[in-house]
C-alpha cells in the first residue's frame, strides 16, 4: 500500500513511521497504553477494543464494537486481527490508512509546502470510504496473481460486500475497488477518488492566474 501511494523518494519514510505505528493490544500493553493516553474518549475506545477481544462484557450499552483504531500515527489493532477470516478484510490496512491522512508530512521529515501538509490530502467526508477501499483491495492484490484474478475477486467483492457504517456509501467502495483492480496501479485510483479537491482547486487557480 505506501510503495502504491506515494512516489520512491518518500516511501522509505512512510515504511519507517509505519513499522513503529502499528500496535496490537495485549493483557502485556493495555494497562500501560491507557494510563498514557492523552484523551479519555480514545482511552474509552481502546479499553472497549481490548474487552472485545476478550469476549467479554464492554463498557456500557453505548460502547463502540471496533477492531481497529487509529489516533496520530498509531495503529491500534485486537487480537481478533488473526481469527478474522472474511475474505476482503484487513484491519491493519484499513488502520493505516486513516494514519496517512492524520500525519503531516514533516513527522516523518518530508518536506512540507502550503499545498501539502499532510501525508496524503484526502477529502474528510471520504476517509472511511478511502480506509475501507484500501482495505478490500490489498486482500484483491494478496489473493490474485493475474489482472482477470483481480477483476474477478473484485466483482466477488462487489456481490458479497457488507458495510454497515453509516459514514460511508457500500455501492462507492465497490465502484472504486473495481476501478482499482482494472487499473495498472490501483493505488493511485483509490487515492484519486478519495482526494481533497482543495488542492485541484489550487492548481487550477494558478494555472488561470498565470495565462
Amino acid at each position: 500500500m505506501a510503495r502504491g501511494l506515494f512516489p520512491r523518494v518518500e516511501q522509505d519514510a512512510v515504511l519507517a513511521m509505519l513499522e513503529k505505528s502499528v500496535v496490537f493490544l495485549t493483557s502485556d500493553n493495555i494497562e500501560k497504553l491507557l494510563r498514557e493516553n492523552a484523551y479519555d474518549s480514545s482511552a474509552w475506545d481502546l479499553a472497549n477494543l481490548y474487552l472485545a477481544s476478550l469476549g467479554v462484557e464492554l463498557l456500557g450499552e453505548d460502547a463502540p464494537l471496533i477492531v481497529g483504531l487509529s489516533e496520530a500515527t498509531s495503529c491500534y489493532v485486537s487480537a481478533e486481527y488473526f481469527t478474522e477470516n472474511a475474505p476482503f478484510a484487513d484491519f491493519i490496512v484499513h488502520e493505516a490508512a486513516h494514519i496517512f491522512h492524520n500525519c503531516k508530512r514533516r513527522t516523518v521529515g518530508l518536506p512540507e509546502t502550503r499545498w501539502r501538509e499532510w501525508l496524503l490530502d484526502i477529502e474528510f467526508r471520504k476517509r472511511e470510504t478511502f480506509a475501507y477501499s484500501c482495505e478490500a483491495y490489498s486482500r484483491v492484490l494478496e489473493r490474485a496473481s493475474t489482472a482477470s484474478e483481480r477483476r474477478h475477486l473484485a466483482a466477488e467483492f462487489g456481490a458479497t460486500v457488507r458495510i454497515s457504517d453509516e459514514r460511508v456509501d457500500a455501492a462507492e467502495v465497490v465502484e472504486i475497488v473495481r476501478e482499482a483492480a482494472a487499473a495498472r496501479n490501483g493505488w493511485k485510483v483509490i487515492r484519486g477518488r478519495c482526494a481533497s479537491n482543495q488542492r485541484s482547486i489550487s492548481s487550477l487557480s494558478l494555472l488561470s492566474a498565470t495565462r
